[in-house]
């Protein structure tokens, strides 16, 4: 992976780059003049300069309008966006002591300020004025659609309620923003100090790449040896292949523990409270409880149709999960062994399982997944079915070295926006893959160009050589390059539904669509090449590797679905007896999983006390079935491009991105499936997307 150099900017003669134009390629902040130091002024200015916005908005004379009103408040805000994208960037991607101090007084700050405008009566009643008269007026699909969004946001922020319930509200909201930062730096505190140092006596199992890494590792720290960290990337792999169930447990332990040792980086206390927290909320706001209150605005609706959709795939998921796991205890046992199989071992002995099944060695792939080729076919996938192409663009400034951009055209040779890179762990990142952007796409303001990020954890190669990818690694990146297209390709007018700009059920689609190519034959063949001869993946091991796709599927279905139902029961709750109950987050959890019957050898994804989905902020809280129901919709979706018989068929492919990709959050979610496939999916296909279908009828 080549290093860029960052483009050199001169610092603003009143040291704020804040405060001035950014005569830079595209626009991109001038990452290298950047300092901690210019947020808190930043901040401060752009907050004011919004409140003074927004309140001649709401205190104009005339009758309100879309372009008095609407039309205003998409255009205000520009200078937050352009601070806050930046500082949530460097905080999530490279951040350091001093951006986690401002991290911790912004948070509150920021819930303060936006739910003022929020709950502001007096906008709201132009919004509500504009909702009931938006048939009579001359608007466009879109303006309505935005108009909608508006009212139910301000609606669902408690703008009807009377003073004395904003007053509570706000300050439940400000409290939950500060609660949220503390989470997530308590969960990347405990990653980064932690790490298992290791001999060369202790490296039993490990293949070379991976002694590479972890010697890599080492010497970023300045520490000799060999090194694991809490980055999932160091650690599944490690899990997979070392020999000493020992040190399986010792690394095992300290992931799951994450948020959850004692002392001044326990995240408990503050899951029972922003539980609590969250259930007042959703009662000041007329909801039975928050699981209510979140789904009301999403494509489930409910919590039963979402733990409904959860309960169908449980029941055979389970039954694969524990067929794999006896299967394994086998192995043991012919190993002459006689301990019970534990958590720490499952991904150990489902590797010695998937060889001696389906003769399929994860150290066999990886040479041939190296991360260069697996860019470029995520690159490659997004010409055949977009038109889309991918130029370096080692001129355009970046936070760290390691970071590679691209500018991105489409087939005319238009520029769509500017894509960035950042795929190694680090000890300045938090852990986890996600999409962000430093400026979305839009046309009210001109023909704005979005800047758009993946941020990965892959660990890095030493010495600069090729980094190899587990196949979970490769779907991780075809994922958020996913997410990474739905804001790239947006092609609407307001700022407020561009891109991402979606319900949580919805946004998962287009990236879990986009892992379907990885798996296709026609792009295996060209891009899983050997790092070393360039050599093509052998035809017969290509084929055993889909044959084992759906391989240990029954596990990470049942460690999945244990996440999403705890968020729904933490979240379900609404007894004052219930939610004090719930402050033993131990207990809680532990109960839960018990009520569904959680197989001992396997845990949650992600325990409760470093569930950053759902507790490091509100994104995914009683939202974590998301990925599932996403699912139904993208194992139906590629099915319309497989009923064609060419995966990249060009009709198909135009009508996803103008109804998915391009249009953003135009219409509702279901009106824009509706215009893909021409109907709402079932269940079915995702069941045999996963293999479970044969198990249905027997459970």
């Amino acid at each position: 992976m080549n290093k860029i150099e960052t483009a050199k900017t001169p610092v603003s003669t009143d040291g704020n780059v804040f405060f001035e134009a950014w005569a830079t390629p595209d626009g991109v902040p001038p990452f290298d003049a950047i300092g901690p130091e210019q947020f808190r002024p930043a901040y401060a200015r752009a907050l004011a300069e919004h409140t003074a916005e927004v309140a001649a908005i709401a205190a104009d004379p005339e009758p309100a309008t879309f372009d008095n009103t609407i039309a205003l408040m998409e255009r205000s805000g520009r200078a937050l966006d352009r601070v806050g994208n930046v500082f949530h960037l460097l905080a999530g991607a490279h951040t350091n002591e001093a951006l986690l101090e401002i991290e911790r007084e912004v948070a509150p700050q920021l819930a303060r300020h936006w739910n003022a405008i929020n709950t502001n009566a007096v906008l709201f009643k132009r919004i509500d004025t504009l909702m009931r008269d938006a048939d009579k007026l001359d608007l466009t699909a879109e303006q309505k659609r935005v108009i909608e969004r508006y009212h139910t946001g301000f609606r669902r922020a408690g703008a009807a309620l009377d003073a004395p319930a904003k007053k509570r509200l706000a300050e439940i909201i400000e409290r939950l923003a500060a609660l949220g930062t503390s989470f997530s730096q308590n969960v990347l505190a405990d990653e980064q100090s932690f790490t298992l140092r290791l001999t060369e006596s202790e490296l039993t199992g490990l293949p070379d790449f991976m002694r590479e890494a972890m010697k890599a590792e080492a010497r970023e720290r300045g520490l000799d040896g060999y090194v694991v960290t809490l980055s999932r990337s160091s650690v599944e792999p490690f899990l997979q292949f070392s020999g000493r169930r020992d040190l399986r447990e010792k690394i095992f332990r300290g992931f799951v523990m994450r948020g959850d040792n004692g002392g001044a980086t326990d995240n408990k206390a503050n899951i029972a409270e922003m539980v609590r927290l969250r259930a007042e909320r959703a009662k000041l706001l007329g909801y039975e409880n928050f699981a209510h209150y979140r789904l009301d605005d999403a494509m489930a609706k409910t919590p039963v149709a979402a733990r409904n959709l959860l309960e169908t795939v449980w029941a055979p998921a389970r039954a694969r999960a524990l067929a794999d796991r006896d299967a394994m205890q086998q192995l043991i046992a012919q190993e002459g062994s006689n301990f019970r199989l534990a958590a720490w071992d499952w991904r150990y002995y489902a590797e010695k399982l998937r060889h001696k099944l389906c003769d399929f060695d994860e150290g066999v792939i990886k040479p041939y997944l190296s991360l260069d080729s697996l860019i470029e076919a995520t690159f490659y996938t997004a010409q055949r079915l977009f038109g889309l192409s991918f130029t370096p663009r080692p001129d355009v400034p970046a936070w760290h070295p390691d970071v590679r951009v691209w500018e991105v055209k489409d087939s005319g040779g238009k520029q769509v926006g500017l894509f960035f890179g950042d795929y190694f762990a680090r000890a300045s990142k938090r852990s986890g893959a996600w999409m962000t952007s430093i400026r979305d796409q839009e046309k009210l303001s001109g023909d704005i160009r979005p800047l758009i990020v993946n941020v990965c954890n892959f660990t890095k190669a030493p010495g600069g050589g090729p980094t190899l990818l587990s196949f979970e690694d490769a779907r991780t990146l075809f994922h958020e390059f996913g997410h990474a297209l739905h804001g790239l390709l947006s092609s609407v007018t307001y700022p407020s539904i561009s891109g991402t700009s979606v319900a949580t059920d919805f946004v998962e689609l287009p990236s879990q669509l986009y892992e379907h190519w990885l798996e296709q034959p026609d792009v295996l063949r060209r891009f899983a090449r050997h790092y070393q001869t360039g050599e093509a993946m052998p035809e017969e091991l290509l084929q055993r590797l889909i044959a084992a796709r759906n391989f240990n599927k029954g596990f990470g279905t049942v460690e999945y679905i244990a996440s999403a139902m705890v968020d729904l029961d933490f979240h379900s709750l609404a007894s004052d007896g219930d939610i004090k109950a719930a402050a033993d987050v131990d207990t809680f959890e532990a109960d839960a999983l018990e009520h569904i019957a959680m197989p001992q050898e396997i845990v949650m994804r992600h325990r409760s006390p470093h569930f950053a989905h759902i507790f490091s902020g509100g994104g995914y809280a009683s939202a974590y079935y998301s990925y599932m129901w996403s699912e139904v919709l993208d194992a139906d979706a590629f099915a319309a491009f497989e009923e064609t018989g060419d995966i990249f068929d060009a009709a198909t492919a135009k009508r996803l991105h103008d109804t998915i990709y391009a249009a953003g959050g135009s219409q509702d979610p279901a009106d824009a499936y509706r215009a893909f496939r021409g109907r709402l999916p079932s269940a079915d296909a995702l069941l045999r997307k996963r293999g479970f279908a044969e198990l249905v009828a027997s459970h």
